[in-house]
């Protein structure tokens, strides 16, 4: 059963502003790629390499793109999926409403919806990857779409939006949505080394973009908006991986949770991959670990920060949004605390604080996605601007 969590919060990263280029068909150079027509496809990054007399393709990303007729937003928006998922998370939903694609580019945004590197659309290639793994029925039913049944954690009595009722086995929604789960890189790693090139080479084919991440892919949003600021506009994201540091275990009862193992999972706070600190860290050894001597409340975790005095990031910066019942309501507020103590000063965007009551992890799936879609434009429209305007 699958019990280990990760950051929860959508946290929208306001980072800095570069001008924008002249958007024509094409991609390359100092003219940006832009769609001529509503839809269409194409892939970004990879290479050909010869092992054992045979060549193949690795590293490639699968790109879908959803254009409005009319444009009115200054940035198009990437949509990157979690662990077991494809880009569909976002063009439907499972009990065949339209998802999140179809309301951002309503809009008036560019919309651009990635597959993984290794995974869907990309390819997958246990021989070139390494090997893969999948997520059981159990752990999706306890933790993403059914917790309500199952309290494991605090919040999860208050789910309520699944379409349908409890995402469990036997809900059309739910076996539509199972039916969707696809393998995916065993070394999370891995999954970082190969994705961040993968976005990066997306961006700069597109212009500066909104990265909206949902999950796992958060991990590939800080990394990449650390390396590319000039690129990500905003980081957008969605229940990222964590929480800071160490992986934890749901257990419930009094006693509801437990770190898993001694080994840190993310060894800079919120990726596997080095970031940029101020001042600089040669390994991850470099960043002293601290734990709190109590939660926030009785329904958080106690989180893992550094040692102060705190290094920086200075390439990341602002906004954390959380869903009410999902398992990284648990912890999200030690996202915003490692991302305070390193300067970013992230902004708190709680969807029931905003009357968007009873979603899970998998919010942009349940039957009010378009609210918390809504919720986030707004954000978006309130904090990110065209070029020269303040």
């Amino acid at each position: 059963m699958l019990r280990k969590a990760a950051a929860g919060a959508l946290t929208l990263l306001c980072l800095a502003t570069a001008s924008a280029s002249e958007a024509t068909e094409g991609g390359s150079g100092d003219t940006p790629f832009k769609p001529k027509q509503p839809a269409g496809y194409f892939f970004v990054g990879g290479r050909f390499a010869t092992a054992a007399g045979k060549t193949t393709a690795s590293g490639q990303m699968f790109v879908e793109y959803r254009a409005p007729a009319r444009v009115t937003q200054p940035y198009p928006i990437v949509l990157v999926h979690g662990t077991a998922q494809t880009g569909t998370n976002f063009l439907g939903t499972p009990d065949g409403r339209p998802g999140w694609a179809d309301r951002f580019a309503a809009k008036g945004f560019t919309v651009y919806v990635v597959d993984q590197v290794g995974r869907g659309r990309s390819g997958g290639d246990p021989e070139t990857y390494g090997p893969y793994a999948r997520l059981p029925v159990e752990d999706l039913e306890t933790v993403f779409t059914g917790q309500e049944r199952v309290p494991l954690y605090p919040q999860a009595k208050l789910h309520s939006q699944w379409p349908g009722g409890p995402g469990v086995r036997g809900n059309a929604a739910f076996d539509q949505f199972y039916l969707s789960q696809v393998p995916y890189i065993a070394s999370a790693l891995k999954s970082e080394e190969l994705v961040d090139p993968a976005l990066i080479a997306l961006l700069e084919k597109i212009g500066p973009a909104i990265l909206l991440t949902h999950s796992q892919a958060g991990v590939f949003g800080w990394a990449v908006s650390d390396q590319r600021p000039d690129l990500v506009k905003a980081h957008v994201a969605v229940e990222p991986n964590g929480p800071t540091f160490f992986d934890i275990r749901f257990k419930g009862g009094a006693d509801w949770y437990e770190r898993v193992g001694e080994a840190r999972a993310r060894p800079y706070g919120i990726t596997r991959v080095p970031l940029h600190f101020e001042p600089p860290v040669s390994s991850p050894a470099d960043l002293t670990v601290v734990q709190d001597d109590r939660a926030a409340a009785p329904d958080k975790i106690r989180c893992w920060l550094q040692a102060e005095p705190a290094r920086t990031l200075p390439n990341l910066a602002r906004v954390l949004v959380t869903a009410e019942a999902s398992f990284r309501a648990t912890m999200d507020d030690c996202t915003a605390a490692f991302l305070a103590q390193a300067g970013a000063k992230p902004d708190r965007l709680a969807l029931a604080e905003h009357g968007i009551h009873g979603n899970g992890h998998m919010m942009m799936l349940e039957s009010n996605s378009d609210a918390v879609a809504d919720a986030i434009v707004g954000w978006i429209e309130d904090r990110v601007h065209a070029p020269g305007r303040p």
